[in-house]
């Protein structure tokens, strides 16, 4: 038991104070993405403004979606689901998936993505 005291480094980030870079997905910004490394983090997480995400998987990596605003759907192994503000999408790794739309998305990769697990599918 550690009596509340944490037991590793802490991280707190603000949106609008990260590096902002396209994606697959369209505009992402890193909230705990591969710079904090050395900091062992469980997941990495990342807000993105999808517009037309490349369809895609990953084959190491889970990843949650939690829409933030806005509303469209996500392409999930040839499945379109319709989701919104609120929606929650888990994706296991090996799922093809992408978006339709125009969202606000927070992307959560367990444990995380890195720039070798991402691979673009072309669609059928």
């Amino acid at each position: 038991m550690n009596d509340g005291i944490p037991s590793g480094p802490l991280l707190v980030r603000h949106e609008g104070h990260t590096p902002r870079e396209r994606s697959a997905c369209g505009w992402r910004e890193r909230l705990i993405g591969r710079e904090d490394a050395p900091l062992g983090p469980a997941a990495w997480v990342h807000a993105v403004d999808i517009d037309g995400a490349k369809l895609h998987f990953h084959r190491r990596s889970t990843e949650l979606y939690y829409v933030l605003e806005g509303s469209g759907s996500v392409l999930l192994g040839g499945q379109e689901q319709a989701v919104a503000k609120g929606s929650l999408v888990h994706i296991p790794p090996g799922v093809v998936h992408g978006a339709r739309g125009r969202m606000r998305v927070l992307v959560v990769g367990v444990p995380d993505i890195a720039e070798d697990d991402c691979f673009e599918v072309l669609p059928a």
